[in-house]
């Protein structure tokens, strides 16, 4: 979709923006490029990606060789994200409770594609998604690094970041200007992997535990949060990255390694079925997810790690002088 000047932000001055050609310019003078018709939002001067390069990405989309779409076609990949579609209804009822017959404006961070589960929210005639990302094509509206989003204070009543946590420099900045963009009682709705192999190359940072996850959420009351993706998962990560690891260089044989180890080992994904819902799920998944709302309070550490639900809560609690 394309998204109003208005709610539109310089991401240096948080100034207002006005068109000038093929370029937005705000009125301390920062000019950001126009790319088929997506502003180009970004700092050059604080961020890893330039506006220029995230402009010329319209016309660079990387695209697979024939023999990777054909394996890409025919390898097994049963969802591994199992309650996905489900949490994302909750999140999308609740935000159309709360407007009423105002559609609910939702971020999407990191949505040049649309994530797992997310069809039916995508389709909803009650939510407006802006769907942001650091290259130009898909789905993106503006592209701009979450590090400095480029909207005003209070614009969006939900936001969801799927999946993009783990490749950002610094998470905690990201989840404060999530914070910052939400209005009052907003709600985020987060998935973030814990053991997982690394994936996206240099643009991989950071991984988080259950509890991990909820104290970089500590800014906001939770409503529900659990392991996203189980220990199934771990397993099938970590066997496909034994085997990518068992040739000497990069390159073809890395990934004929991989596809044939996801070829003998999709079915351990089915297991997660059962196992998701275990104790022992939370120390070992492969994804965790957060859904909260915006809160003016921090959340204390002692509370936090009261909160832990791993297959060692009580000991873990007793050990160390604290109640379970």
């Amino acid at each position: 979709m394309r998204v109003q000047l208005d709610l539109l932000r310089c991401p240096v001055e948080r100034e207002e923006l006005r068109s000038e050609g093929e370029e937005l310019v705000c009125v301390a003078g920062h000019r950001y490029p126009v790319a088929n018709g997506v502003p180009v939002l970004i700092d050059d001067g604080a961020s890893i990606f330039t506006a220029a390069g995230v402009a010329a990405s319209a016309q660079a989309r990387p695209s697979r060789s024939a023999l990777e779409r054909v394996a890409y076609r025919i390898r097994p990949t049963p969802a591994s994200n199992i309650a996905a579609a489900e949490r994302f209804a909750r999140f999308g009822e609740m935000l159309a409770a709360e407007r009423g017959e105002t559609p609910a404006r939702v971020l999407v961070v990191g949505g040049g594609e649309l994530g797992e589960g997310m069809n039916a929210i995508a389709a909803d005639p009650r939510l407006v998604l802006v769907e942001t990302d650091v290259y130009v094509g898909g789905r993106v509206a503006v592209a701009c690094d979450a590090h400095r989003l480029p909207f005003p204070d209070g614009a969006f009543d939900g936001v969801i970041v799927q999946a993009v946590l783990e490749h950002v420099l610094s998470p905690a900045d990201v989840v404060a200007e999530i914070h910052r963009v939400l209005r009052t009682d907003g709600l985020v709705y987060a998935e973030t992997p814990f053991m997982q192999a690394v994936h996206e190359g240099a643009y991989d940072f950071t991984r988080f535990t259950d509890l991990g996850h909820r104290r970089l959420f500590r800014m906001f009351a939770e409503v529900e949060r659990g392991v996203a993706v189980g220990p199934a998962t771990s397993l099938l990560w970590a066997l496909r990255y034994f085997a990518r690891a068992v040739p000497r260089r990069a390159g073809l044989m890395v990934r004929l390694a991989d596809f044939a180890v996801s070829c003998a080992a999709f079915w351990l994904v089915y297991l997660d079925r059962s196992l998701i819902g275990h104790d022992g799920a939370y120390d070992a998944a492969s994804g965790v997810y957060f859904l909260g709302r915006r809160a003016d309070q921090a959340l204390g550490d002692r509370e936090l790690v009261a909160s832990y639900r791993g297959a060692a809560a009580g000991k873990a609690a007793s050990d160390r002088g604290f109640e379970a």
